[in-house]
């Protein structure tokens, strides 16, 4: 357990490109497969190399938690084959022009805060992927909730101009403590530098001490 540093293509942007879970960790396929090996040791989880539709944007593009993910409409069979091949994961693919889920739902075990745009079909489509209550709400005010926050079944780090109803409910929607923060160095967009599952945490290269220490703190991986 721990709080790790890495990046990804050259960018400390690695939230972007990696989704993880209590069991699993999916990375592109262009990734080095000992770096994505390194990946697995420190978050403790199988890991998986495929990609969305061709893209190698699954952080931004997936949302999931243990009993689910939720993907675009163009995944490939051949990428959720990949998935299938390690895991018995429920995959749902969502109806909609819409893409990144990643940035429109925070989830966890226990629950997911989901953008104020979806309809009320896709709401239902994640909440039934994901087996939780999903609920609609910002975070500072903006709706691409799954960008400003990252979760895991131990807590949550998110945009540190949260206010205090926002913090609430996520706090009452995801069952586990909240904490503000950022990363790579005053980034405020917290999926977007790190990844974490309840084991482990890996932020972006450019990721001060003192982030890093926030960062063990919230998800008890110090």
């Amino acid at each position: 357990m721990g709080v790790y540093l890495s990046g990804m293509f050259g960018s400390a942007c690695i939230g972007v490109y990696v989704l993880a879970i209590d069991k699993l960790v999916l990375t592109p396929r262009q990734m080095p497969k000992h770096k994505a090996g390194q990946m697995g040791e420190w978050l403790e989880a199988e890991v998986v190399q495929t990609n969305v539709g061709g893209s190698i944007l699954l952080g931004s593009l997936l949302c999931a938690n243990s009993n689910g993910i939720v993907a675009p409409h163009y995944i490939k069979e051949e990428e959720m084959r990949a998935i299938k091949a390690v895991s018995d994961i429920n995959i749902v693919v969502m109806e909609s022009k819409r893409t990144a889920y990643g940035n429109l739902v925070l989830a966890n075990d226990k629950g997911a805060l989901a953008s104020p745009e979806l309809t009320r079909r896709e709401l239902e489509a994640v909440s039934n992927a994901l087996d939780v209550e999903v609920v609609q709400g910002t975070i500072a005010g903006l709706p691409y909730v799954g960008s400003l926050a990252t979760a895991t079944n131990k807590g949550v780090l998110t945009h540190p101009k949260i206010s205090q109803d926002e913090l609430e409910l996520l706090q009452s929607v995801l069952k586990v403590p909240v904490d503000v923060g950022t990363v790579n160095g005053g980034i405020p967009y917290i999926a977007t530098g790190l990844v974490a599952n309840s084991h482990g945490a890996v932020a972006g290269f450019a990721t001060t001490g003192r982030e890093m220490a926030v960062i063990g703190q919230t998800f008890g991986v110090l």
